[in-house]
């Protein structure tokens, strides 16, 4: 075939692809409109995670799944965004690793709501201003967002879904690296690079920020400055990048939690977080956690955070793979409630993206 021949076969296929997304469309909002009528969530995690395992087991390239998971994840946010209007409150400002991360999740084609703070987060899925919330929970090598866990314990919001997003530090910068005479960086994205920016940029004033959008935005307007940030800030801001993956880290990773008021049904590859309380001596913690081994059930993380209305007392928070509806997981969670003082699930989620 000669090139117009080909791009004779690109147009016919393109009217089809049309046709059938059209198609498709159609049945989404069928269910969706059957969702709403039951009063229920229009987005489900179970059944996004299913479609995304469908459609890569029927790739055969020369598409790449990471690039089929990313069409079609535009294809399901331009459903959602007909069904209902849907707002995703996010910690901000625009343009950092979380807003990022939200896009990843839910697409283009929804509305996102900027929040200064995690608890503001919270508070407008509280009050049914934005239908999701997208919290940072803990990042691969500076460890847990303590903020995230403490709003937890006030909260009756769910962890419906989590992200996990590969996080790519960059220098960038309008002006040339010998040139830096300050460079802005958020405390822990500083934390990240600091063998980076020490061997690298040993003289240049470090002037902290309070996000990776602000670093950006400052050093767009100013001279001989340079910010450490990602590529989504570095293109809002329009600054070039300099250097990428600065990171200390090459695994640096960053997961998000997403919150909602429902969780969505066994999956078969969950995830179950719960928050608890024991009584304050000896041996409590050892034997309330040994529901898990009981019962076989891999726990896979466990933080602690200070009780702050009771001094020298502690929540926990552990989190373990299944599904609070799976037989086991739900046995374990009995027994906690008879050996705890207070037993909370935060969630059950799928497990991976």
């Amino acid at each position: 075939m000669n090139i117009p021949e080909h791009r004779k076969a690109i147009d016919k296929l393109d009217a089809q692809i049309v046709r059938l997304l059209n198609e498709r469309t159609v049945h989404v909002l069928e269910i969706g409109a059957m969702k709403l009528k039951a009063g229920e969530e229009i987005y489900a995690p179970h059944r996004e995670r299913a479609v995304l395992q469908r459609i890569c087991k029927l790739n055969h390239g020369p598409i790449t799944n990471d690039s089929l998971r990313a069409i079609y994840r535009e294809i399901m946010s331009s459903a959602l965004s007909l069904e209902k209007s849907m707002t995703i409150a996010y910690l901000g400002p625009e343009a950092t690793f979380t807003h990022q991360a939200a896009i990843r999740r839910f697409g283009s084609s929804l509305r996102y709501a900027s929040q200064k703070t995690i608890a503001d987060v919270f508070t407008e899925v509280s009050k049914n201003r934005a239908d999701y919330g997208v919290v940072p929970v803990e990042n691969s090598t500076e460890g847990v967002v303590t903020h995230t866990l403490d709003m937890f314990v006030e909260s009756d919001l769910k962890i419906v879904a989590q992200i996990i997003l590969p996080i790519q530090h960059c220098l960038v910068s309008n002006c040339k690296r010998e040139d830096l005479k300050r460079l802005y960086a958020h405390p822990q994205t500083l934390a990240q690079c600091r063998i980076w920016v020490q061997s690298n940029l040993p003289h240049v004033e470090i002037i902290e920020t309070s996000s990776n959008a602000r670093s950006a935005e400052l050093a767009a307007s100013e001279t001989n400055s340079a910010a450490i940030a990602g590529v989504i800030a570095a293109e809002r801001y329009g600054l070039a990048i300099l250097e990428s993956d600065i990171q200390d880290n090459s695994t640096n990773a960053t997961r998000f939690l997403v919150l909602g008021r429902q969780c969505s049904p066994p999956t078969g590859k969950d995830r179950t977080s719960l928050m608890l309380s024991v009584t304050h001596e000896v041996g409590a913690l050892y034997q309330a956690l040994a529901a898990f081994r009981r019962f076989k059930l891999n726990m896979t993380k466990i933080e602690s955070r200070p009780n702050k209305r009771k001094a020298w007392e502690y929540y926990f928070f552990v989190d373990c793979e299944g599904h609070q509806e799976d037989k086991k997981v739900a046995r374990a969670i009995h027994e906690l409630e008879r050996q705890c003082n207070f037993v909370k699930v935060l969630g059950s989620y799928p497990n991976s993206e």
